[in-house]
């Protein structure tokens, strides 16, 4: 099932169960997608979704970290919450063998030799690991195979 429509399908399902947190959250990501696609005048696909997805999570733990540094643990256990239930549309990881073998893999196909090609592998890797890897950290992979 498409991820739009699967979250067309959760929301239905958490206002039946009154499950207002999980609804809620749906709903902001909902309402973060309709204007992504408001702004872009288009129908997005897959990878854009999954793109708005792992930054509304990004979002989520960044509101947490400061809050738990403002000491309101409260408002950062809510925003965890929401990073968990956003965390469940995204697809299964990479382990790490699959992702060095993937940057393995890429940094062979581009050609690329120091990091000045760091663009052209980060570009080709997002393409492949979009939702299933953390970007920062395969980010650092990259450069320290890149001799950076």
């Amino acid at each position: 099932m498409a991820l739009k429509e699967q979250l067309q399908t959760d929301m239905k399902a958490a206002m039946r169960s009154g499950d207002k947190a999980r609804l809620s959250t749906i709903r902001m990501l909902l309402a973060a997608i309709k204007q992504r696609e408001i702004d872009d005048r288009s129908e997005l696909d897959e990878p854009a979704l999954l793109q708005i997805v792992e930054k509304q999570i990004k979002q989520r733990r960044e509101a947490a970290a400061q809050f738990t540094d403002a000491g309101r643990a409260e408002l950062a256990e809510k925003e965890l919450s929401e990073a968990a239930v956003l965390e469940a549309y995204l697809p299964e990881g990479l382990s790490d063998e699959e992702l060095t073998a993937l940057i393995d893999a890429t940094i062979s196909k581009t050609g690329a030799a120091s990091m000045k090609d760091m663009g052209k592998v980060m570009n080709a890797i997002r393409a492949a690991a979009q939702g299933r890897a953390d970007m920062g950290a395969v980010s650092k992979l990259v450069k320290a195979r890149l001799g950076g």
